[in-house]
């Protein structure tokens, strides 16, 4: 199983980058660093992995899951290194004020104003510097520590104190900026999923004791009052109330819970008292479920994000190699002074570190992947939202995705002189026993009390329909064959939808048409879907041809494939495939029965899947409520998430590549290159967060 690893200090997403490469280098084949969440997900030896962290980054801190708890411990310590970073900075700033003010306005140009300059940029810098010495002691000679530590360093050796010194502080300031947005960015995904509840009232010996949620155990009877979140999944004995699901489903609507219903983890309860027993753990839970899949979403990668990483690890070293050409032939081929060719090195050694790139991608898909989910669309990896945006086929199942899978009696159709109630009533009489979907529709559309007394005789025909006796008369309910098979003269055979023919006393009285209902939204997702260039739009299903035709029709669909078994499915699939261009075909099923296309497909989708585990483990992407419009939602988000991260590729690489043509010009300042730097990764983070928004 993979083991969870938090990495405590990880404040660099090359770094991020570097562990993972260093892990795989070791022979774990399954090692995922996220950035994002500053945890590592791994399979193998995780003692052997704690050492190969510890020696890429001294400085973090490897923590086991259970270790770090999720105590306010951490909290605690993030605000007190929030203040000191603020303290250090403002000492250092009021230095370096005091060292410009001396060597411009003054002139001054000796020792103290030196060490004054020296103070102000160890104040700021010592942790840089420290990481540049630990980490090149360990081989890593392109971090961004590093590469920004030669440059300062470098800058006073050629006597550019206040550039050394400026140099570091605006990186020291814009990392601290940096973090905060990295933070920011990583609560609001933490809060758009905060669904766990704190305690849980857990009832014991006749008292009510307040618990840990993760103390639960299945069969626990817990409350749950108004305005509390729900723990752990469970089901309601007792009590009637009015639940909020968006957290899970996105949906605004609350719905109400009563006896005998099953509530779910991360729901909160509104209006009554409800007394619940516990059906899964806090691990098992549904939030715990949803929570795991967004943040392990990470591990896998959009090709987007595998190319930049790969960039990046030749990137680095190809602007270094630069530099150091720059530092040493010029001066060397022409003899000119070597001063001013270093500081155009040093100018561009400030701008090779590929962080804007490696932190902001990845950040991008984390938030379109938590924006997904606010929404109630679960995306399993951000390589599912890139094949999302890419589709131009989508299948739909029918029964319970397009339609309600509630059968109801929608036309009663009489013959010889019967009446509609008469059909209806003998009809659920005949139906008494059975628990065919069918027969409940006819008993719900009848109403009235069943008298199971007076159904004297009861025969199911395999295949045909039942025959029973009423008191004194015969009743036969079914489809043609049982017609034909006991030769009753009739006058329609074919109806559209599912039909039951009714037959009392050996006459045909008649017959009742039985229809799944569509979903209010089914017409709405299918407009949408083709107004986002979708090609085609088709159902499958395992219905008869005409009432996947009046479907079809009814909610404008391209086209449908009815009378079809699980496989058949596939084989639908596979020959849509064929059609699917440079695009994807996407498959949107209810998950218990179609598992086999949705693996199939590029990308299946889960539908109605609250709490259906078959679903959750074989989709890609599953959408928590029941409605089919939440799939075009899906798509926009993954387009968006794509645009958002194009950008900052764009912009990023626009800005770094033309800062290093200015400094072989030598027409950059340092200053100017540390903006180049961090304002770059800092605009491109702030712009990543504009999807959660």
């Amino acid at each position: 199983m993979p083991k969870k690893l938090k990495l405590e200090g990880l404040d660099c997403a090359s770094c991020a980058y570097e562990i993972e490469e260093a892990l795989k280098k070791e022979g774990f084949e399954f090692a995922v660093v996220n950035f994002a969440t500053k945890e590592a997900v791994i399979e193998g030896d995780i003692e052997k992995a704690k050492e190969v962290i510890k020696k890429v980054e001294p400085d973090v801190e490897v923590l086991e899951e259970d270790e770090h708890g999720h105590g306010h411990s951490h909290e605690h310590e993030e605000d007190e290194d929030y203040w000191k970073t603020v303290y250090m900075i403002g000492t250092s700033l009021i230095l370096f004020a005091i060292g410009i003010i001396l060597r411009y306005y003054y002139g001054m140009d000796n020792a103290f104003v030196f060490g004054i300059f020296l103070a102000s940029y160890l104040i700021s810098g010592w942790k840089v510097l420290r990481s540049a010495v630990i980490n090149s002691l360990h081989g890593n000679l392109f971090d961004e520590n590093f590469l920004i530590a030669v440059a300062t360093v470098g800058a006073f050796l050629i006597r550019e104190y206040p550039e050394g010194v400026a140099v570091m502080l605006f990186y020291v300031v814009g990392e601290f900026f940096q973090d905060m947005a990295v933070d920011r960015s990583r609560r609001s995904i933490r809060a758009l999923l905060a669904l766990k509840a704190e305690y849980a009232n857990l009832l014991r010996n006749g008292e009510v004791v307040q618990v840990k949620p993760e103390e639960l155990k299945v069969g626990d009877i817990i409350l749950i009052k108004p305005g509390e979140k729900v723990p752990v999944d469970g089901v309601v004995i007792e009590g009637t109330s009015t639940v909020d699901t968006s957290a899970l489903t996105g949906e605004s609507v609350p719905r109400t819970v009563k006896e005998g219903e099953e509530i779910l983890s991360g729901m909160l309860n509104l209006s009554g008292l409800l007394k619940v027993k516990v059906t899964k753990e806090l691990s098992e839970s549904t939030i715990s479920r949803i929570l795991e899949l967004v943040e392990n979403a990470s591990a896998r990668k959009a090709k987007t994000e595998k190319f930049i990483t790969r960039f990046a690890h030749y990137y680095t070293p190809a602007v270094v190699g630069i530099a150091t050409l720059i530092a040493l032939v010029p001066p060397l081929v022409t003899g000119s002074p070597f001063t001013p060719w270093v500081y155009r090195a040093l100018v561009i050694l400030v701008i090779s570190c590929p962080c804007a790139l490696v932190l902001s991608i990845p950040l991008g898909y984390f938030g379109g992947i938590g924006r997904a989910a606010k929404e109630g669309i679960l995306v399993k990896g951000s390589n599912y939202l890139d094949a999302l945006k890419e589709a131009t086929i989508v299948a739909f199942d029918k029964t319970g995705t397009l339609t309600k899978g509630v059968f109801k009696v929608t036309k009663v159709e009489t013959r010889n002189g019967f009446s509609d109630g008469e059909i209806i009533k003998f009809a659920a009489l005949a139906e008494a026993h059975s628990n065919h979907p069918i027969a409940k529709a006819i008993r719900d559309a009848y109403g009235g009390e069943i008298n199971e007394a007076e159904v004297k005789e009861y025969e199911e025909i395999a295949g045909h329909g039942v025959r029973a006796k009423i008191g004194d008369v015969e009743v036969m309910v079914g489809n043609d064959r049982l017609l034909h098979r006991f030769d009753i003269e009739h006058d329609t055979c074919r109806v559209k939808g599912t039909v039951a023919h009714v037959v009392i006393n050996g006459k045909y009285a008649g017959y009742i048409i039985i229809s799944d209902e569509i979903k209010e939204d089914s017409p709405t997702a299918v407009k949408e879907l083709k107004r986002l260039g979708v090609k085609k739009v088709v159902m499958v299903t395992g219905d008869s041809r005409e009432v996947a035709e009046e479907i079809a029709k009814q909610i404008g669909l391209d086209d449908f494939y009815a009378e079809l078994l699980p496989e058949d499915k596939v084989k639908v699939i596979e020959d849509l495939e064929k059609e699917k261009g440079d695009g994807k075909v996407v498959f949107v099923g209810d998950g218990i029965n179609d598992a086999p296309v949705l693996a199939r497909a590029d990308v299946g989708v889960a539908m109605g899947a609250l709490g259906s585990d078959a679903a959750i483990e074989t989709a890609d992407v599953v959408i928590m409520d029941d409605k089919p419009s939440k799939l075009p939602r899906g798509i926009k988000i993954a387009r968006r998430t794509q645009r958002i991260v194009w950008q900052n590729i764009i912009f990023a690489l626009a800005v770094k590549l033309s800062f290093i043509g200015l400094g072989i010009l030598g027409e950059a300042t340092m200053w100017e290159a540390v903006f180049a730097d961090v304002g770059v990764a800092l605009i491109a983070v702030f712009n990543a967060m504009r999807i959660l928004r």
